[in-house]
Order: structure tokens, then sequence, then C-alpha cells
């Protein structure tokens, strides 16, 4: 075990981790040149499309000491973007230490922060890595400062390196060895792993990625899982390189998957524990938290019959994300479906992003929204979860609406305090602290309601601070606040599907814009579409779309008036008639068109 080193790499979304983990891949020789590629880890076309990494990548990798002695380095690649912030919370409970890397040309940034504060909280070993010092525009000493006035440690400490030219590998490798603990626990004693990660294969079904604390664990070893009390045996056991190679038995300290032939991915559960169903004595590891959405909006299939494919696919996607949080639910517009909880709008592009590659799932995705608490005169005290707006209770019998607050940090530089604290205020934000971390770098702190920066926040904070406004949140708590429900109503019946709980303040706009928006997508009908946006009964805003029309009167040419004006009384009766029978159909995309409403 002395010669064993967990460790992840952790830092702001584009500050070069990927790059750096392809160099120690590369000195290593884990991966042979050959098979060599950018991004080598992200294992999914959409990461590499984007260039962002969306799942955590264990591997395990051997270096030579300048002792001849030979080390195992458990690697895990994690996220940067703050919607992914869950699974660098996993990476990090299955490590000892981390290599926090900051951007030399960009210097610390809001994520690197909450990352690292993440990594404190484990007790883990920080390495501080200047990366990118080989580009013309790095600041070096600048940098340096950030980091020593951030986690307080020797200029020493930092290691220079650059990801691009792979200078500074070595150094980093030799800090690995010197610095990271060895794992603790003891390979006699009962077994204890973490499940961390885990995958479906349509093959061998659900491959748990696990980390050993205590024990050892054998290839055809009855195992139990806590969690769930089932016991399975281990068909297959290995360590993760870039195939899954597998071995006889795994000790303490290391990481590993394991292959139970287990199919319904109900089954397993990312942290639970395993141990041995013949020494089912040892205690469940305690995990990470639950995860908590921030964000809910339906799934629905395009299609009714492929609901219980949507329900697979949904169930196989939860394993690969745990953060991915879904329950069934029913629309009078949309038929069946499931509300989803996602950690911000990217997560929910990306899913839906994956369903349609993965499992050729096309989906319609209702307007995203928080959750909140209400509480009516008839619940007396009791406050219950209202997850659309559709489960808000009638005006008449409302007490108050409770929503989710964040603390919001940002940092960016000074000439761009006004328009980012316009933006934060417009959102009805309020400033808590405004601090000077250099004479270029300040952090503003903002209390803010979380259903104003759903949408389009993250956008606007980037365009108009030119990119160099990072951003980060954690949740705070729920407070009382002026909210209605805004209902759509096309020929006076409502749709479900395009409810929304807004601020009062802020209906009217809302109310215009998406009728605004809805007249421009909605197909012309053989008569009148009224489009109105209501708050209970009293109508705010309203647009009409003209029916569409023969001319009636072509063949009178001259003649008398009468003639012209009994036709058109004629076609008028018809219309009315078609208006009573038709119905209004709203195409899929006018549900995706209005998620954009801001932009």
């Amino acid at each position: 075990m002395k010669n064993i080193r967990n460790f992840c790499v952790i830092a702001h979304i584009d500050h070069g981790k990927s790059t750096l983990s392809d160099r120690l891949l590369e000195f290593t020789q884990t991966i042979a040149e050959r098979d060599m590629q950018d991004q080598a880890l992200d294992d999914m076309d959409i990461e590499r499309e984007r260039g962002i990494t969306i799942k955590s990548h264990a591997i395990q990798m051997y270096y030579k000491h300048t002792d001849d002695e030979q080390y195992v380095f458990n690697l895990i690649d994690t996220p940067g973007h703050v919607d992914f912030s869950y699974e660098v919370s996993r990476s990090i409970a299955a490590c000892e230490g981390a290599l926090l890397i900051v951007d030399a040309t960009q210097g610390i940034q809001a994520q690197t922060i909450s990352n690292l504060y993440l990594a404190i909280d484990n007790d883990l070993e920080i390495i501080p890595i200047l990366n990118k010092i080989d580009m013309e525009s790095a600041m070096i000493d600048e940098v340096s400062d950030q980091i020593i006035d951030l986690i307080g440690c020797e200029r020493d400490d930092i290691v220079l390196a650059s990801g691009k030219t792979g200078q500074g590998i070595p150094d980093i490798m030799n800090a690995i060895v010197d610095r990271i603990p060895t794992p603790s626990g003891n390979a006699e004693a009962p077994l204890q792993a973490l499940i961390f990660d885990s995958v479906y294969n349509s093959f061998r079904g659900v491959i748990a990625y696990f980390r050993i604390f205590n024990g050892t664990l054998r290839k055809g070893d009855k195992v139990r899982f806590v969690n769930t009390g089932k016991d399975y045996d281990a068909d297959e056991i290995g360590i993760l390189q870039l195939d899954q190679v597998p071995q006889k038995e795994l000790r303490a300290g290391n990481v590993g998957y394991i292959i139970t032939g287990i199919k319904v991915s109900r089954e397993i559960k990312v942290g639970d524990t395993i141990t041995l169903a013949s020494r089912a004595g040892a205690e469940a590891i305690q995990g990470f938290e639950d995860v908590k959405p921030m964000v809910l909006a339906g799934i629905f299939p395009i299609e009714n019959e492929y609901f219980e494919d949507l329900r697979d696919s949904l169930e196989k996607l939860q394993l690969n994300d745990a953060s991915l949080t879904f329950e069934p639910e029913s629309s009078a517009a949309l038929g069946f479906g499931f509300r989803c909880g996602f950690l911000g709008m990217l997560h929910l592009e990306i899913i839906q992003e994956r369903l349609s590659r993965e499992f050729d799932q096309e989906v319609i995705t209702t307007v995203p929204n928080v959750t909140y608490y209400a509480k009516t005169k008839k619940t007396g005290s009791t406050k219950f979860l209202v997850k659309t707006p559709n489960d808000l209770p009638d005006p008449a019998y409302l007490e108050y609406v409770e929503e989710p607050f964040i603390e919001a940090q940002i940092i960016t530089k000074p000439e761009f305090i006004g328009t980012i604290m316009k933006l934060c205020m417009d959102k009805r934000g309020t400033l808590t602290k405004q601090v000077y971390l250099t004479t270029t770098r300040i952090e503003l702190t903002f209390e803010m309601p979380l259903a104003e920066i759903v949408f389009d926040f993250y956008d606007r904070l980037k365009s108009m601070s030119r990119g160099y406004a990072s951003f980060d949140y954690t949740p705070l708590d729920y407070r009382q606040s002026d909210l209605v429900k805004l209902d759509l109503k096309l020929n006076g019946d409502p749709v479900d599907a395009l409810s929304a709980l807004v601020h009062r303040s802020k209906a009217e706009a809302f109310g215009r814009k998406i009728c605004l928006r809805l007249k421009d997508l909605l197909p012309r009908q053989q008569f009148k579409i009224a489009i109105q946006a209501a708050i209970g009964a009293k109508v705010i805003a309203r647009e009409t779309i003209s029916a569409l029309r023969k001319d009636v009167t072509a063949k009178c040419y001259g003649g008398d008036i009468t003639r012209k004006r009994k036709l058109l009384e004629k076609q008028k009766k018809g219309k009315k008639k078609m208006r009573q029978i038709g119905s209004v159909e709203v195409p899929q995309k006018a549900f995706l068109e209005v998620l954009k409403l801001n932009e």
C-alpha cells in the first residue's frame, strides 16, 4: 500500500485539466503513442465536440521513481463546469490528494475556489500547479501570489508546468510521490469498498467503479451491497486503464471495477458500500450527500408509445450520471413523461443530447423551473413542495410561496463591476460582499433567487465581461416571494406545458414576450387564434393570429355591395363554426423555442 497514490485533478473550466492528464499518461507510457489523442480520457463524442469534460474518468498508471521503486497512481480527471460539481465531489471521496490546476493566463476563478473547498473539506493534500506557463500572456508571478494567498502555501510548493509542451511533468510526478499520503486501511480487515461511479454495458450489465478502503476483494467472492442488502458473485474484478484489465484480487487502497451481472440499474446506487457476504459486519462508508436538483423540467416522448423506452434510457443514464433525478408525471398537452431534476441548464442540454445520441430518444422538454414551497390557509402550518406550476394552489387559498435563494460568487476584473452589478440587480439580487483579491481581480458575492439564473444568466455574464467573469453558486435557503402562476391560453384553453411561475413584477413583460414568440411560431389556421397570458382570470397580454382566408368576393367585379356583404357574412359564419370545433396543435418547435425566450 505504501506505493499507491490516489489523486484527482481539479480546476475551473478550460484551465487545462484534460491536456495535463494526457501528458501524465504519455509520461508513464500508460497509452501507446499510436493510440494517443487529445482528451484521451474523454470517451464521449459530445465531450470532444464541445471541448469540455462531462464525466469523471479514472485510470491507473505506473511510475518508476528515482528511488527505483514502482508506484501505482490512480488518477481521476474531473469536470470543471459548475453544473458537474457533483461529479467532482464523488471523485474527491475516493482520493487522498488533489492536483489543483490554475491557468497562468487567467488566474484563480470561481470554480477553482469552489473545488478547492470541496477538497479541503475532505482533508485532501493539495498540490498547486501553475499551467500554461509557455504562453506569452502567462502572468507567472502574479498568479503565484494569488495561489499563495488562497491556500497559504510556500512559493516553492507551486509546480510550474505546461500541458501543451509537457514542461514540468517530472516535477508533478515527484510531488505526487513525496506529498500525497499513502492510503490508510487494513487489507486483513472486513471488506469496505465505496462505489463512486457506474456504467451500463448492454452485454455485461452494470459495471461499478469502486475504491477499497479496507479488506481484500477476490474474483468469485460473494459480495453484498449494503444499501440494497442484495448478494452477488464477483464474476470479474480488475483495474481501470484505458481498457478494463481483469485481476485475481484487489487490496485496500486500490481503485477498480466489479462486474456482477446485475441487469437492473436500480440495484446499484452510487455512494453504496460493497462488503463480503461472509463477513457482512463491516459498516457502510459515509459516501457523499444525495444530490439536490437545481432545475426541474418535464421530458416527454414525442409519441406516447415510447414512454417505457424513455424510462429505460433515463435509468441507464442515471447509472452513469448520478446527479440526474426523475419521476413520472403526466400533462394534458403532452401525455405521459417524466419530471427530471438537473444541476443546471448545461446539464439539461447534455442529458437531452445524450438521450438522442446514445438511446435514439427524441424528446420534448417543457419550460424549466425550480422547486418551491407553498402554504395554504387549509394546510395549517405545514408547507408542501411545488414542483410544477400546475401544483400551485388556487390564489384564493394561497397564503405564501417560498423560493430557493443562492449565494452567487462572481470573480471578475474591476472594469466590469458596473454592468455585472446591473445584471444581478435586474435578477433581484442583493450585493452582500465585495473583496479585491488583487488590484486586477475582484470577488462579488450576491444573494439572489435561483429561478433568475436558470435561463440565460451565465451566458449574459460571459458576454458582458468578454469571458473574464467566472461564476459559482451555493444553495442558501427558501424565502417568501411574491410569485404568481402565469397561464398561457390558446382560444381560451390553457396549455399546461407552457405555464410558468414568475415574480409579479416581471409577469407582464414575460407574458408579452411569450405571446409574441408564440405568434411567430404557431402555424395559421382556417380560424382566428387568440393567444393570451393570464394570471388567474386576469388576462395581462394578448396576441391574435389572423385566419387564413379565401377571397370570396373575387368573382364579384362591380355590381351591388350587398352581394359582396352577403358572401362575407356567409364566410364569417363558417369561420365561427370552425373555431368552435377546431383545436390548436402546438408544434414541438414551440416548446423548444419558448426556452430561448430571453436570448
